[in-house]
């Protein structure tokens, strides 16, 4: 199962973690940890913000890839599933038109 994990660093976490000189260490470890497909740093409604995309044979994995940033940063996180295009050609569309149209 793929998803996509968007999270919202709060200023006073990271700032302070930027300060002590260790914010770049305390990320680079999440991710070495949580082994994202892709990950993007970017802004979000004024918060330092990103987007991860993760694959997982379980759904008890989402636990471990989002407690290092609840804990680490107290980040908010949102999950979305995703597809691929050829998981998309899967699914069946013309048949499900078909069906309920």
């Amino acid at each position: 199962m793929r998803f996509l994990m968007s999270f919202k660093l709060p200023h006073d976490n990271f700032n302070k973690l930027v300060r002590a000189g260790i914010a770049g260490q305390k990320l680079g470890r999440i991710v070495e940890e949580t082994r994202p497909e892709q990950i993007y740093f970017c802004e979000q409604d004024g918060y330092r913000s990103g987007v991860a995309v993760y694959e997982i044979g379980e759904i008890t994995r989402l636990c471990a890839i989002a407690e290092p940033w609840f804990l680490t940063f107290g980040a908010e996180c949102k999950f979305s599933l995703a597809m691929t295009p050829d998981d998309l050609g899967k699914v069946g569309l013309e048949e499900l038109g078909k069906k309920w149209a």
